[in-house]
């Protein structure tokens, strides 16, 4: 296969490939540099009928411990380009965030509100990654895929993926596999309208700036040496639930100004960081000595405070969803895809 390795690391696990820092060993390892090489790597493990994953900056993954019956296939083709027409495109493996910082620098807008979102640019169209206002399905235009059930390496248009709040039609499946995808920006001075700035726009290097300061805030922005970074990010989504479970929700808590933003057809989102807290788990939850906790600065997000196992993860989600689910009888559901749990 060309430019195609099997890379042999000194502790080839999943927890050194995911930003949970927990998993565990693939049964082969092999790391794509190109589009053409990922296409043909995961073509060959098909036909050889090897059980394979999937990873580009592993940010969206909770995989199970111990010895896997299970190929990784790592991303790693990188690169950005940009046409005449303002179409940028990338490289699935490139990381999402310095297509932000590309974009930011050369005078582009529309994703600025995306900075410092971990992960490969190949993983935003499947779970159409959104913050602060924005989403992915706001500028994606195409997506490059190789087709599993064809064996076809094909641009595909964006609405036929049905991008809907954090999904696709690629998500939780195994039909395709990103190789490179394609925005469309626009040349502006002014960033779109920042919702954790109120729907102020500001100038794109300032915008990206805040949104970054945010997430660190938040613990959001990936450091090794911070145990509250070592998540998968946001771990649930915000559930939408009928305007008459939100209204009773807000009259059983009792607080003025639930956070609940209309979603159509009589629904409302809820903030599951809110709905969260209110069950009785707070940052840290459910304290000191847990392997695996609530972050200390961000309760929406599930923390390996450095011994965790993918159990222990599993756990918490748990728990978490159950005392939701017991307080306010609304269901979270998780936004990383779980392996062999």
């Amino acid at each position: 296969m060309s430019q195609t390795t099997v890379v042999c690391v000194s502790t080839p696990s999943f927890a050194s490939l995911t930003t949970l820092r927990v998993g565990g060993a693939p049964s082969a390892l092999y790391e794509c540099a190109s589009a053409a090489s990922l296409a043909e790597t995961v073509a060959k493990l098909d036909r050889d009928r090897v059980p394979l994953l999937v990873v580009g900056g592993g940010s969206n993954l909770l995989v199970a411990d111990g010895e896997l019956d299970l190929a990784a296939v790592l991303v790693r083709n990188e690169g950005i380009s940009l046409d005449d027409d303002l179409r940028l495109r990338a490289q699935a493996g490139t990381e999402w965030d310095a297509v932000v910082a590309y974009a930011v620098e050369h005078g582009l807008g529309g994703i600025e509100a995306l900075s410092g979102i971990p992960g490969s640019a190949g993983a935003t169209p499947v779970q159409n990654v959104g913050a602060y206002g924005a989403e992915i399905a706001d500028v994606l235009t195409r997506v490059r895929l190789y087709n599993r059930e064809t064996g076809a390496d094909e641009w595909v248009d964006a609405s036929s993926l049905d991008l809907a709040y954090r999904y696709s039609n690629l998500k939780f499946t195994s039909r395709a596999v990103v190789l490179e995808i394609e925005l469309q920006l626009a040349e502006t001075d002014l960033s779109i309208p920042l919702r954790h700035l109120g729907g102020e726009c500001v100038p794109l290097a300032e915008a990206r700036e805040s949104v970054l300061a945010t997430r660190r805030a938040k613990g959001m922005v990936l450091d090794a040496a911070d145990h509250d970074t070592w998540s998968a990010g946001s771990f649930f989504t915000n559930p939408v639930v009928p305007s008459a479970l939100a209204d009773a929700i807000e009259a059983q808590v009792g607080e003025e100004h639930m956070p609940r933003f209309p979603a159509g057809d009589g629904q409302e989102k809820l903030s599951a960081a809110w709905l969260i807290e209110r069950a009785g788990c707070p940052r840290g939850f459910p304290g000191e000595g847990a392997p695996a906790r609530l972050s200390t600065k961000h309760t929406l997000a599930l923390t390996n405070r450095g011994s965790a196992t993918a159990a222990d993860i599993a756990a918490l989600a748990r728990r978490v969803q159950d005392q939701v689910r017991d307080a306010f009888g609304v269901e979270l559901h998780p936004e990383p895809v779980w392996v062999g749990l």
